[in-house]
């Protein structure tokens, strides 16, 4: 198979795109390049400023006025309900969503529904979102819905006895743990998308190591402004920059051999950079019992169920 690059992606002409968290890092240079491709992008947001000045950005980089915002606060369930609600109110189709927001290494906190925040952020606001917009992705043909989960899955447990961190938390051994449930939801979404004859396909993608604002949002978030700068500037030194961390979600979410339950990351050592192909993830990320039990916890937790029609 050739080496897949931006000029890879085929003409989206037609076609809408969602991409949450699509104001920066991989999710911004993901948008850049679907909207220079011909998509509608929409871009989910949280912060209204950082959205207006995301849309400049891409139009005027990829030359497209086909690109807007849409308010959504992933740690907010009410917001996820807010959004497609009004999604699904206008009726237009959905043909890629791109799950890609996130938090990483955030000092303990809870969300306004309770949950521990990386967890809530990253798994459970993406897994209700999807859920309530299946029926906008049916509308569309051959529909896809790309999770953008890390390499730092590999080291994750499920603390099914203590998800929001109550007995014991560690920052980052939160985010590794959201990391994973993105990959027990896409392959289970997968298998219930099928078992349900849908359309739509589930899949899931990693960035390898890029360099983006999320650890600066991290280190801001904990106190150390100073230290965060310092850990960009050397991320910056190892890492790939974020239009190559992008690749593997443009692969996902464009590529015509890709199939449903697959998982896309750099073709380097350890995954860590280089061109985008079929990747393996963790044992751990493909144990169905697992899956099972943490799609039931999430069903709990956000009151959404695989729709019934």
């Amino acid at each position: 198979m050739a080496r897949f690059e931006e000029t890879s992606v085929p003409d989206q002409s037609g076609r809408t795109i969602v991409v949450t968290g699509g104001n920066s890092g991989i999710g911004l240079e993901a948008a850049v390049v679907l909207a220079r491709r011909g998509a509608r992008v929409v871009i989910a947001c949280r912060d209204p400023n950082r959205a207006s000045a995301a849309i400049e950005s891409i139009q005027q980089r990829s030359g497209s006025k086909d690109v807007r915002a849409l308010p959504l606060d992933l740690a907010r369930l009410t917001s996820v309900r807010e959004f497609s609600d009004a999604w699904l109110a206008t009726g237009e189709p959905i043909d890629v969503l791109i799950n890609n927001a996130g938090v990483m290494a955030l000092p303990k906190s809870k969300t306004e529904d309770g949950h521990e925040t990386q967890f809530a952020t990253n798994h459970l606001g993406h897994f209700a979102l999807s859920l309530r917009l299946i029926p906008a992705l049916e509308k569309a043909r051959a529909a896809r819905i790309v999770t953008v989960s890390s390499l730092t899955h590999r080291s994750a447990k499920l603390a099914f006895d203590d998800l929001h961190g109550d007995r014991r938390y560690s920052s980052s051994g939160a985010y590794s743990q959201s990391k994973l449930a993105n990959l027990l939801f896409t392959y289970e979404l997968e298998r219930r998308l099928r078992a349900a004859g849908k359309q739509t396909v589930s899949l899931a993608c990693h960035p390898g190591m890029s360099a983006t604002q999320i650890t600066m949002s991290s280190m801001r978030a904990r106190g150390s402004e100073a230290l965060g700068k310092f850990l960009v500037w050397g991320n910056a030194l190892v890492a790939q920059p974020a239009s190559m961390g992008a690749l593997p979600t443009l692969f996902a979410a464009t590529e015509a051999s890709i199939r449903g339950g697959e998982y896309v990351g750099p073709e380097g050592p350890f995954g860590a950079r280089g061109y985008p192909k079929v990747s393996e993830s963790s044992a751990a990320s493909r144990d169905e019992a697992a899956a099972s039990r943490l799609w039931r916890i999430s069903e709990e937790l956000t009151g959404e169920r695989f729709p019934s029609t």
